[in-house]
């Protein structure tokens, strides 16, 4: 007996709970196991099956805006903090923990909020919009936002400008400056009522700044005339302007790699540049069926989001990774319209949507991945099932099932058009340079055939 009750006693020892099976020891050793691969490719492919039976992306949607969601800031500081700003110029902040507003103010702006942009500290919110105004929140005076009268208690300070804003962006240092868009980039310090610098490079409207993670004095701007130009704060004066062939919308950088950045271009397509090095793309991400109008990059560097006006919400790996110029992952909705505004959200995990239907919706950056704490048996089977599907993941049945994503039919149909104008044009280009004499129509790469030109 005493025997009996040793044994049972070593058993549990090897398991972590009493209703635990036992743990069995294998032998790794290959003339053991003839038919490992067969085994570990079936594994595979259900593995990826499962991810595509499991694929649930939305989360939630947050609605108490009246009109069209058309920008939004992440707060730096706290992972459950967004604020969103209105085409009729409503301006709230939600708590995403419980997709509840803490704070809204019904007037903040006359007309559009053009941009939003949280401090380095994450305690302070600067907006602009189309009334020629700048204003600075102080959110710890309304941590609430449901009293009457917090709106009023959390304006801290509004600057005034001679034309309207259309962008606005924070400095990533506690400095206090802060940049916007509009007829000129201008260079405000939070405790000064004009600006500090004011960039012109004979342009009539810019569309966006964003100031650089790594570098403060390098700021990125689009702007009406096709360009994407540098500015540095500390020479004050332009470094390099880049032309395209058409507009383009906003430009993010990435955090990890801040020497590079992405721009979402009117021609459905987005450019990922290196800025020491203007003269031709690293890499054009496609898929798109209509003008993208936001970016953003996750924290990590390794992905970024884009939302489109075709009402679709792409995911791309960053530039530089397999299959970077396609993209990963698609959401929609039948309700979704038109998505001015996207953002990944500071954990990597989430990423989030503004669109003119004035909704916020939360979406997971891992379709099939589960929510909440997993077990440490549950961690290990997905990094098991995370590495089979990597390794066959060349396959082309696994890699198939892997990449099929349902779109909606107007979409399938303007791919398959696009599809045969780009065959077309390939085509035509073809035939000119196969009746031409050597050398007159040259072969030029898909990353520079969108560049006009690069002015230094």
């Amino acid at each position: 007996m005493k025997i009996k009750m040793l044994n049972r006693n070593q058993a549990e020892c090897t398991r972590e709970r009493a209703g635990d099976l036992q743990r069995v020891f294998r032998n790794p050793d290959p003339a053991l196991h003839p038919f490992e691969r067969a085994r570990e490719y079936t594994r595979a492919l259900n593995a990826v099956k499962l991810d595509r039976v499991f694929a649930k992306p939305f989360v939630s949607a947050m609605d108490g805006h009246s009109d069209g969601v058309f920008c939004m800031a992440k707060n730096p500081k706290r992972l459950n903090v967004l604020a969103s700003g209105a085409c009729d110029g409503e301006l709230r902040v939600w708590n995403l923990s419980g997709n509840s507003c803490s704070f809204n103010a019904d007037g903040a702006h006359k007309g559009f909020v053009r941009g939003l942009s949280w401090s380095a500290d994450g305690s302070r919110l600067l907006s602009c919009g189309d009334d020629k105004t700048v204003k600075l929140w102080s959110l710890r005076a309304a941590s609430d936002g449901a009293a009457d009268g917090a709106a009023e208690s959390a304006l801290q300070s509004t600057f005034l400008g001679a034309r309207a804003f259309t962008s606005i962006d924070h400095t990533w240092d506690r400095s206090g400056l802060f940049a916007t868009g509009g007829a000129a980039l201008d260079i405000w310090h939070t405790q000064r009522s004009k600006p500090v610098h004011s960039f012109s490079w004979g342009v009539d409207m810019i569309h966006a700044v964003r100031y650089n993670p790594a570098q403060a004095n390098v700021v990125g701007s689009t702007a009406s005339d096709r360009s994407i130009a540098l500015y540095d704060t500390r020479l004050q004066s332009p470094v390099k302007k880049l032309v395209l062939q058409m507009v383009s919308n906003t430009l993010a950088w990435n955090p990890m790699e801040p020497f590079n950045f992405t721009v979402a271009n009117e021609d459905h397509n987005l450019y990922s540049f290196d800025m020491r090095k203007l003269d031709q793309a690293t890499c054009v991400h496609m898929d798109h069926t209509g003008a993208v109008l936001d970016i953003d990059f996750s924290p990590t560097g390794q992905e970024f989001v884009s939302g489109s006006y075709d009402r679709t919400l792409r995911i791309f790996k960053r530039p530089g990774k397999s299959g970077s110029g396609h993209s990963r992952e698609v959401y929609h909705t039948r309700r979704m319209q038109r998505i001015f505004c996207v953002k990944y959200s500071m954990d990597s995990k989430y990423v989030l949507s503004g669109s003119d239907d004035t909704n916020i919706r939360l979406w997971k950056a891992d379709a099939s991945k589960q929510a909440g704490v997993l077990l440490p048996r549950e961690k290990q089977a997905q990094q098991y099932q995370d590495t089979l599907k990597r390794r066959y993941g060349h396959l082309s049945e696994i890699r198939r099932i892997e990449q099929h994503r349902h779109v909606p039919k107007v979409i399938m149909k303007t791919k398959n058009k696009k599809r045969e104008m780009r065959n077309s044009a390939l085509r035509k280009e073809g035939n000119r340079r196969k009746h031409s004499a050597p050398g007159v129509v040259p072969f030029k790469a898909a990353r520079k055939k969108k560049i006009v030109t690069v002015v230094e």
